[in-house]
């Protein structure tokens, strides 16, 4: 990883946590956090949509940032059990990961329903995390790059800048798997995200924006895998859970 680009370690809570493990996980972390100032990485936490204004109380006055685990592409409307990215906004997120594999896969969303949620995070003043990875069939068809830069060039709005975008690659066959790509395969990927990048954004745009790595990240490999040039973090799943885990994670980039 370059300097200029600051590690971000982002835990996706899922579909986890009732308001007292929320609240306990939240508050472990925020002591860490505010122990370690000065670290040299940002860390965001996306609890569900019913934990996010908790999840704030317990983490104000530390560095830790919240974000969505999604968001409708319209502002507001009659679209019964969403959430808008103004809303999210306004519960003092600044983040919201969209595109995930369990989305598409789950509710069937596009490339084109992921880029137009995307723009929405960017008019609500928000970041968005655009997930993007191959399943284990495309992988074992050698299609893996042919996969990432489709969804890449379909899932990207026309205003993405590294100020407000950040690149998930999550291999969906190594989600809570405990399987992981070799580092070279994940060097490989995030080399050809860039260059991706570098052709539609521009070469200095391209090098600022941060592009993570997920899935089954753990703290046994997490070091090596925050090593690579162009893997600037990582998307958390299982292990953002438990706090201790999480924070050993996020110390693997200091």
């Amino acid at each position: 990883m370059v300097q200029a680009r600051r590690p971000l370690i982002a835990g996706n809570w899922k579909m986890n946590g009732l308001t007292g493990d929320g609240l306990a996980l939240a508050s472990a972390l925020a002591e860490r956090a505010k122990a370690s100032e000065g670290a040299p990485f940002d860390m965001l936490i996306c609890p569900p949509f019913t934990l996010i204004a908790k999840v704030g109380e317990a983490v104000a006055g530390s560095p830790i940032a919240r974000g969505g685990q999604d968001c409708h592409s319209e502002e507001k409307g009659a679209h019964t059990g969403d959430i808008s990215a103004a809303m999210l906004a306004d519960l003092g997120c600044r983040y919201v990961i969209v595109g995930h594999s369990e989305r598409r896969a789950d509710h069937h969303e596009t490339d084109a329903d992921v880029r137009a949620k995307a723009g929405a995070a960017f008019d609500a003043g928000l970041s968005a995390i655009i997930c993007i990875g191959e399943t284990e069939a495309e992988r074992d068809a050698g299609r893996t790059l042919d996969v990432v830069r489709g969804q890449l060039a379909g899932s990207l709005p026309e205003a993405a800048a590294a100020a407000n975008t950040v690149i998930a690659y999550e291999p969906i066959w190594a989600i809570g798997t405990g399987r992981t790509p070799t580092l070279d395969d994940v060097e490989d990927v995030h080399g050809v995200i860039r260059g991706e990048l570098a052709g539609r954004l521009g070469e200095n745009e391209a090098a600022q924006l941060r592009i993570l790595y997920g899935g089954s990240v753990k703290p046994d490999n997490a070091r090596e895998l925050f090593a690579l040039e162009d893997v600037d973090g990582g998307l958390v799943g299982g292990a953002s859970l438990k706090a201790e885990s999480f924070w050993s994670i996020a110390e693997s980039c200091l």
